[in-house]
């Protein structure tokens, strides 16, 4: 064990790992901020204003303070003293692996990403949400429109609005360009709007019943896009080419 390099908190005595009672106190420290929800940037930035440096010369990062937390020696296993107990020890594991797992998208989630071409904060979802219910509740709402509200009426409106944002100084350059993107993807949609889809979404919408969370295969069946606009605006497009939209409130 004298040819390797000891865990942060321990040192060499007599060729035998013993505590080093300072760092021990560090390491100890650690742990007990992850437990109470700090994060690795967190217990770095406390670090940094403590004496006691990991290596010498060397700033702390969250790197160390990782290995610190994933090392189990610190349990009194392999020949070393313990410096933490058991159950501390499998506490932060248990929150490590926690952060580590993804976090698991639904399949309406999954649908409004592809509708929007954009991750959908929670807001926009629960607007989408309440859209559909307004539909649920009224399908009579559903019509055809006079004229055609398809790639090209969605774009003059995003057209529209990229006026009124260049308009203002100084200029948002990425909502500007995000804009851009979005009209020319628009452009390039196909959205049907035959009198028979109007009926059958109005069929569709009759027999659904109020939701409580987006259903996946309702999104499917029945929109065509999702609009997320600058400013908020969140309006949907039906599969016969009619727009329903959102505004946030003031």
């Amino acid at each position: 064990m004298g040819n390797r390099k000891l865990p942060f908190g321990y040192r060499m005595k007599q060729g035998q790992a013993v505590i080093h009672p300072q760092e021990a106190e560090v390491v100890t420290a650690i742990f007990r901020q992850y437990a109470t929800g700090a994060s690795y940037l967190d217990i770095v930035a406390l670090l940094k204003d403590q004496p006691v440096p990991y290596d010498t010369g060397r700033l702390w990062s969250k790197s160390m303070v990782a290995r610190i937390l994933a090392d189990r020696r610190y349990t009194g296993i392999e020949g070393f003293p313990a410096i933490l107990d058991e159950e501390t020890y499998q506490q932060a594991a248990r929150k490590r692996t926690a952060k580590q797992k993804p976090i698991q998208q639904t399949e309406a989630q999954k649908v409004l990403r592809r509708l929007s071409g954009q991750k959908v904060r929670k807001t926009a979802e629960a607007q989408v949400l309440v859209l559909l219910n307004t539909l649920i509740q009224s399908p009579d709402l559903i019509q055809q429109p006079l004229e055609s509200a398809g790639p090209q009426g969605v774009a003059a409106g995003l057209e529209r609005e990229l006026e009124t944002l260049l308009e203002n100084q100084p200029i948002d350059e990425d909502a500007a360009r995000d804009l851009v993107r979005q009209i020319a993807a628009t452009q390039y949609a196909a959205i049907p709007n035959e009198e028979y889809e109007t009926l059958r979404l109005r069929r569709v919408f009759s027999q659904a019943g109020p939701m409580e969370e987006l259903d996946a295969a309702l999104l499917k069946s029945t929109v065509s896009h999702i609009q997320l606009t600058y400013g908020g605006i969140t309006s949907i497009q039906l599969k016969n080419g009619q727009i329903i939209e959102r505004r946030p409130a003031p």
